[in-house]
């Protein structure tokens, strides 16, 4: 996947500060899925969310070629991923969003599965009948 190629839809985006705003103190997780080269869902899987930590039952994700991902919240003000989030990331994925404090519209940063940042355009999301099957 080329840096050019990764997109999230706007609205995708305000959904997920949206959630790590009412989550915090607390971290929160979900699985990201991208429909037609946009990052456009957030799959929440059955764990643990508490304040030190959020832990996804991957195992329950049903088998899914369009899932890319992981988003998390951090609930201080550093996106800089722990030793944790960079085993999740190069076992599970190609993209990882982690949002953090104080969720602004540019409280977030997109990983590689190498921890690397990689810059993500965001744009419009499809109306609902625009996707392509």
């Amino acid at each position: 996947m080329r840096d050019r190629d990764i997109k999230m839809g706007r609205e995708t985006l305000q959904f997920i500060l949206e959630v790590s705003k009412e989550s915090y103190p607390d971290e929160f997780a979900g699985v990201l899925r991208q429909r037609d080269g946009i990052i456009s869902e957030v799959l929440f899987l059955p764990g643990h969310f508490g304040d030190r930590s959020a832990l996804m039952h991957l195992h329950m994700l049903p088998i899914d070629l369009s899932v890319v991902g992981t988003v998390h919240s951090h609930p201080s003000s550093s996106p800089e991923p722990s030793s944790q989030d960079l085993v999740l990331f190069s076992s599970f994925g190609k993209l990882h969003i982690i949002t953090y404090y104080p969720f602004e519209d540019d409280c977030w940063v997109c990983y590689t599965r190498r921890g690397e940042p990689i810059p993500v355009e965001v744009v419009d999301d499809p109306e609902e009948g625009e996707w392509e099957l």
